[in-house]
């Protein structure tokens, strides 16, 4: 990642050296064109040639910036993390109503982006699992903490709509929309997606019911 200086407005790189404003622009080029090309053809099946030559930089320019390909990756899937949440907390903002409404929001804004040209499903799900035996590789930890933080948006949505326990019932639910892609992905078949929405409903009504049961219990005692 590149910083920017609050005083001197020049962004530094990861190693300590000045980067001029072009820079920063090849660098988000590469970022982007990297994350294209992984995501189409897979982590393993691309070369550093095949990404310079896409962002029509050379090798020398492009080691400058990642030393490594594993480096790259890890960065690009900064950059996406960044980009996904904010997409998905201006989803979430969308979102209200009863936990049946925001299940129904989630799961058709699933089928929507699935139906999409050329759908891959979910670049950090895809890349991590060619990434399957290295379990110490940056672009790993960069994915649970993707994944960790919007499941928690999720639990946080569930709580305003009056969800006790909210972050239990978000695993719950987040593993049937992970499912969900992955099934989508396989069959090219977004009725999965609505299958999930009732499956998640159905988790609703049996985690609002436990809720109550628990509750008058406590009052017994």
């Amino acid at each position: 990642m590149a910083y920017r200086c609050k005083l001197t407005k020049r962004y530094t790189s990861p190693w300590g050296s000045a980067m001029p404003r072009s820079a920063v622009q090849t660098r988000k080029r590469i970022l982007d064109a990297a994350y294209q090309l992984f995501r189409r053809q897979g982590y393993s099946r691309v070369s550093m040639d095949a990404i310079a030559a896409a962002t029509s930089v050379t090798k020398r320019t492009l080691y400058y910036h990642f030393k490594s390909k594993d480096r790259l990756l890890a960065d690009v899937l900064e950059a996406q993390h960044h980009l996904a949440l904010a997409a998905f907390r201006t989803f979430g903002d969308q979102l209200s109503g009863s936990p049946e409404a925001i299940v129904d929001g989630l799961f058709g804004q699933l089928a929507v982006w699935s139906d999409k040209p050329r759908w891959a499903g979910s670049g950090f799900t895809r890349l991590v699992i060619e990434l399957a035996d290295l379990p110490g590789h940056p672009a790993r930890r960069i994915a649970r903490q993707h994944k960790a933080i919007l499941e928690g948006h999720l639990a946080d949505l569930l709580a305003r709509a009056g969800v006790d326990r909210s972050s239990e019932l978000a695993r719950e639910i987040w593993l049937l929309s992970e499912g969900a892609i992955s099934l989508i992905l396989v069959h090219g078949d977004r009725s999965y997606a609505a299958a999930a929405a009732e499956a998640a409903k159905r988790l609703v009504r049996t985690h609002a019911q436990n809720s109550r049961v628990a509750r008058r219990t406590v009052v017994d005692t």
